[in-house]
């Protein structure tokens, strides 16, 4: 059969059963395939959907699960994180648990301000440039401000301008940075609507022309901290040695550092996840971060102290928020939200470093102890029986045996439930 063309004009006009039609006869869907599609979106809150993304046709469900043991700058906490990988919550709860015995975590709560870029080309002088923009700083300020009153009510806004010059291949460019308290936003929005308000009157001060007018995510005025110290006669000192040596390896090794500091990011965005949190913006925040002195490092630090205790650190940017976009219009990044029972964006970022080190930590404890496919195929097993076409009625009896014998395959899963299905005859 002759491919269908995915030129399909005004696609985004039509309704959720005008576009099932469409990817039905482009994908040669059965019956079955497009009632799941519809059935999934119908379940959910479907407008909600419809509104956030163009062209919906369905959503893609995540679990979403509880973190549990966190004590977070003496405060207890419930932590809903959002993945589809087995062995991160039950890891992170873990770790948590752990920590308990010394405090659990303790946090530095970030500043909130995120930086934005303007990029000027084209400008003759580029010195004289910079001096008459500095002249108008104040009413440049003043004209962005009118976008957000709200912001500005609440003593945040731009705070400052600063300014480099770069010598490319297309030429010397001029780029202002404005430094903006976006107080318990994300800020990604109101810094690109502050750039672009800018930059549209700077080009007629100077004679230039603006080519971007951008948030940067590489958020490093929003750093944040996490710092758990796990006692020695909990892991022993063959573990905490192994945790030193797995660190070691991650300096100078990078296929290994950038596992190592994806396990930290499997703690992050999943709560990022789950509270409506740009999860990608995280992502590239942090691995800009440890790669800022030309080298890519890891994100987390450890060693021990005078009793002999693995203190572990993590230091990173986090760009979070607690008002405006998904976290308001999302249902469950609502309720998220309110099981965390946050009050600003700062103490939100405090939970996400501190789940951070504790995965990270959970991540290296069990590679260095058990092996990580160990404990994470013991969790998997339901998936793998699932796979396998077990019948529910039968997954977790399958998953026991396979795991009681240490056997956890696709294959296995379906002698076993052979087996079962034949005993119980």
């Amino acid at each position: 059969m002759t491919k269908l063309s995915s030129r399909i004009p005004r696609f985004f006009e039509k309704n959720i059963e005008e576009r099932l039609d469409i990817i039905q006869d482009f994908a040669e869907l059965n019956p079955e395939d497009r009632a799941v599609l519809k059935q999934i979106l119908v379940q959910e809150d479907a407008h909600v959907y419809t509104q956030m993304i163009e062209n919906v046709i369905s959503v893609m469900p995540v679990p979403l699960g509880i973190a549990t043991n966190f004590c977070i700058n003496n405060k207890e906490y419930l932590i809903p994180m959002a993945i589809e990988e087995p062995s991160v919550v039950a890891g992170a709860s873990h770790a948590a648990k752990l920590a308990r015995a010394s405090g659990g975590f303790t946090t530095n709560n970030p500043e909130s301000i995120m930086m934005g870029l303007i990029q000027l080309v084209g400008i003759q002088n580029i010195p004289d440039a910079i001096n008459i923009i500095k002249q108008h700083e104040a009413e440049l300020i003043t004209h962005a401000h009118a976008k957000d009153p709200v912001l500005i009510s609440k003593n945040g806004g731009i705070k400052r301008f600063s300014y480099h010059t770069y010598t490319t291949d297309r030429g010397d460019m001029l780029v202002i940075y404005i430094h903006v308290d976006v107080q318990d936003a994300m800020g990604a929005n109101i810094v690109n609507t502050f750039a672009e308000a800018i930059a549209s009157h700077v080009v007629k001060l100077v004679h230039a022309r603006s080519c971007l007018r951008i948030v940067s995510n590489l958020a490093t005025q929003r750093m944040c901290s996490a710092q758990a110290v796990w006692r020695k006669k909990d892991l022993g000192q063959d573990v905490i040695d192994g945790i030193l040596d797995a660190l070691a390896l991650a300096h100078v090794d990078a296929y290994r550092c950038v596992t190592h500091n994806k396990g930290i990011m499997n703690g992050i965005d999943a709560i990022a996840l789950a509270t409506g949190n740009d999860f990608r913006a995280l992502e590239a925040g942090a691995h800009g971060y440890a790669a800022r002195d030309g080298s890519y490092k890891p994100l987390t630090n450890y060693y021990q102290n005078e009793q002999g205790d693995l203190v572990g650190e993590l230091v990173v940017p986090l760009a979070v928020g607690i008002v405006g976009g998904v976290t308001k219009t999302n249902p469950i990044a609502r309720l998220s939200l309110k099981i965390l029972g946050v009050k600003t964006a700062a103490e939100l970022a405090s939970i996400i470093v501190s789940v951070g080190l504790a995965q990270n930590f959970a991540a290296l404890r069990a590679l260095v102890t058990e092996g990580i496919q160990q404990g994470h195929m013991k969790l998997h097993s339901k998936n793998i029986a699932i796979q396998a076409g077990v019948s529910l009625l039968l997954v977790d009896e399958v998953a026991h045996i396979m795991i009681r014998e240490n056997n956890i395959s696709v294959g296995r899963a379906l002698d076993v439930s052979l087996e079962l299905a034949k005993g119980k005859k």
